[in-house]
């Protein structure tokens, strides 16, 4: 588990690099307004079905199932491998078919300014990459039970090269206008979705797996399949439903030029909360609180779901009670001190990264003060990822589906109320609630069904971390004030980061080494943590 998750960190982390690189080329040419909100909306609704079928359904139903099957019968595994991926490019070619009958219908019947036209635009050049990146996600998923993790954890970087180089090359060199430079963006992430499908192709073949058509759709392995797979659609793709749910409120609920400032209710004439941009501030602070979530949070469920698919297909239940525990504290070790330090140096982190070209410094106060809301969720976040994926190994989907729904309603009802407290800080700071209303449902359900001793020294580890993380937050906390004198501007920032981030990594990493924390491991290999 921990070379897995090494490599994928490592992978992930490049990947997330090139990710920011992105969205600093996105606010630079386009800054926050209608032209970006619209790129951020119509780009997510493809690349939420990466969510759905990648980190989420297709991916996870099949992990356990595949696992199995190979332990009993490689032939069969064979085959269930080709008509899954047969039976999924089948239909989410119907889902695109769908998805642009329902996008010229909208269009005809309800798009009624420029801003929505724009957004459908998008979607609709865009939507094949569903497929493509689904394509992409199962084929990953193969290539994860065989322990191979580069490639899928590589395939993201791909497409974040092309999207930076498009944005670029068309805005600098062509100087095209920033309209024309979203369409030829879209068409990028169509040609980088096939690269990431022919990059997957050799360490197939090299784990023994060549893909063909095939339809045994009655097979009690891929049964098993299709009746995990729909309550996992929702079950592990709550946050990515509700940062889509994010998005839309704010987009609704923001005023613009087309719009005005005001819109009817029963009769009366209320003020927007918010205004064009808000969208782009909150895919800033997605950016950066995803960026610890990704690196460390998905890679480490990703690594360790063969593994609690490898024990509960052996029925070894007391192996996967502790591979739980030991993976939830790996997520609380990496997640609360990376909560803290996004409170350090959130805001100079936004300003140095996003606060050029067309991104101002009112831009940054709003990204800055959603990216506090959003990283008091990643605890929940961290162990959202994990927990899921336990029911999931034991072929459990639909308590993980039933949470979910609970989570998404509350998620939908806060953002309702909190957006007219704090604008996108409320949309941010709803879900990260809901992210811990999830976990304490699944949790409790988790006890019911394997016993108390699922969350064994829980207490103790969640004691050392805290610790760590509270003199680390002293340290961080002084060097910042020691920089206070420093002016406003890029070099000030980016010396209070330099200052900050090392030194308090440094004092949280030698404190969890006196106290003895044993899931300093997941960053050092030094010893294994895994059964």
């Amino acid at each position: 588990m921990i070379k897995g998750f090494r490599q994928i960190a490592s992978l992930t982390a490049l990947s997330r690099v090139f990710g920011l690189i992105r969205d600093i080329c996105y606010c630079y040419f386009f800054g926050a307004g209608t032209l970006l909100d619209a790129w951020f909306i119509a780009f997510k609704i493809p690349n939420l079905s990466r969510r759905l079928f990648g980190e989420g359904a297709a991916s996870a139903s099949f992990i356990p199932v595949y696992s199995h099957q190979l332990h009993k019968d490689k032939e069969q595994a064979k085959q269930l491998v080709n008509t899954t991926v047969t039976v999924l490019f089948v239909l989410l070619a119907a889902l695109i078919l769908l998805g642009w009958t329902a996008i010229w219908a909208y269009y005809k019947l309800f798009a009624s300014n420029s801003e929505t036209i724009l957004i459908l635009s998008l979607t609709s050049i865009m939507l094949p990459y569903m497929l493509l990146v689904c394509m992409v996600a199962i084929l990953a998923g193969i290539l994860n039970v065989h322990r191979h993790f580069a490639c899928p954890a590589a395939a993201p970087i791909v497409l974040n090269i092309f999207i930076i180089g498009t944005v670029i090359v068309t805005g600098s060199l062509f100087e095209i206008e920033a309209k024309q430079q979203l369409f030829a963006v879209a068409v990028a992430v169509l040609i980088a979705g096939l690269v990431q499908i022919t990059m997957q192709i050799p360490p197939l073949r090299a784990s023994g797996v060549s893909i063909r058509p095939a339809w045994q759709v009655h097979s009690d392995a891929f049964r098993k399949i299709l009746i995990m797979m729909g309550p996992m659609i929702l079950g592990l793709t709550v946050t990515q439903i509700n940062t889509l749910a994010d998005d839309l409120i704010a987009w609704w609920f923001s005023s613009s030029v087309e719009k005005g400032d005001v819109f009817l209710f029963l009769g009366n004439q209320i003020t927007y909360p918010l205004r064009r941009g808000c969208v782009s501030h909150l895919n800033v602070a997605q950016r950066l609180y995803q960026l610890p979530l990704g690196v460390f949070g998905i890679s480490l469920a990703t690594a360790i779901f063969p593994v609690m698919s490898s024990d509960a297909a052996k029925k070894d239940f007391e192996a996967l009670k502790k591979t739980i525990s030991k993976a939830i504290q790996g997520a609380v070790f990496i997640a609360v001190p990376a909560t803290v330090g996004l409170f350090l140096v959130a805001r100079p982190l936004v300003s140095a990264a996003f606060e050029h070209g067309k991104f101002t410094a009112d831009d940054t106060k709003a990204a800055t003060t959603t990216l506090l809301f959003y990283a008091l969720g990643l605890s929940g976040f961290f162990i959202q990822q994990i927990i899921t994926r336990a029911f999931y190994s034991m072929q459990d989907s639909k308590t993980p589906m039933r949470s979910a729904l609970i989570a998404v309603c509350a998620n939908i009802i806060l953002n309702l109320t909190l957006i007219w407290v704090w604008g996108t800080g409320g949309l941010a700071c709803s879900t990260a609630l809901c992210s811990y209303l999830q976990v304490a449902i699944l949790v409790m359900a988790l006890r019911r069904r394997l016993g108390g001793a699922t969350l064994q020294g829980m207490a103790i580890a969640i004691m050392k971390t805290v610790a760590a993380t509270i003199l680390m937050g002293a340290v961080g906390a002084a060097l910042l004030y020691l920089c206070r004198n420093l002016p406003d501007g890029f070099l000030s920032d980016i010396l209070r980061i330099a200052a900050v981030v090392p030194a308090a990594a440094a004092v949280y990493l030698l404190t969890a080494k006196l106290l003895h924390i044993e899931m300093l491991s997941l960053l050092t290999g030094n010893r294994r943590i895994d059964n």
